[in-house]
């Protein structure tokens, strides 16, 4: 069976890296977790970008901070510091000089101003939903009803929620992601960075990202 014949399975993601989004664009039917329980240092809070001093992590906070627990769909974001300004003030100073910031900017600046959203899975899922637009993408997103824990995921789904991930450790080789070079802001300075925020793709490829994420499937 081929991916084109499978259905999709992956966490939510706060502005996903570009192995995520190349999933997105290849199956026909895409699931989101909504019922798992909250896993810390992962792309469900975070995004990593590229910026003038390395790689930059930017990371929602979420009430209760590292004793957050219990079920994504209840893990709410904490206002108490200014994340929203801060986390626009890092991705226009690492983009501001990008190809494409101007053209999307504006899609992507309420995020981080003055609307609040409560629940973490919400934000992720409308600035999702934002990106998609941006690039043209239109494809139908499914939320669980229900947890299948990896063990019991049907042979006719793909299960990515655990293995896209920041960490090494937690990562499978993944034979079907091959992330081709592009140029980046501050490739002078660091080289090619494979596999950042779809942030970095947008900004640098513009209108041309998605041939760039169906390159890099193999």
């Amino acid at each position: 069976m081929d991916d084109h014949q499978k259905s999709l399975l992956l966490s939510s993601a706060y502005l996903g890296p570009v192995q995520y989004f190349t999933k997105m664009i290849n199956y026909p039917t895409i699931y989101v977790e909504y019922l798992e329980s909250y896993l810390k240092q992962s792309y469900r809070n975070r995004t990593v970008i590229l910026a003038a001093n390395g790689i930059l992590q930017l990371t929602l906070p979420i009430v209760n901070g590292p004793r957050a627990k219990g079920p994504l769909k209840d893990q709410q974001l904490s206002y108490d510091y200014p994340w929203q300004q801060i986390h626009w003030r890092g991705i226009s100073s690492a983009y501001n000089n990008s190809p494409f910031f101007e053209y999307y900017a504006d899609d992507l600046a309420p995020f981080f101003h003055d609307k609040k959203w409560k629940y973490l899975i919400e934000f992720n899922r409308e600035i999702q939903n934002a990106i998609l637009k941006a690039l043209n993408i239109n494809i139908g997103i499914n939320y669980t009803e229900e947890y299948l824990p990896p063990t019991e995921v049907p042979a006719w789904m793909d299960d990515f929620r655990y293995t896209i991930d920041p960490k090494p450790q937690r990562q499978n080789e993944d034979p079907s992601f091959f992330p081709e070079p592009y140029v980046q802001v501050f490739q002078d300075k660091y080289g090619f960075i494979p596999n950042l925020s779809i942030l970095d793709l947008l900004f640098n490829e513009g209108p041309a990202t998605v041939s760039y994420l169906r390159s890099c499937i193999r």
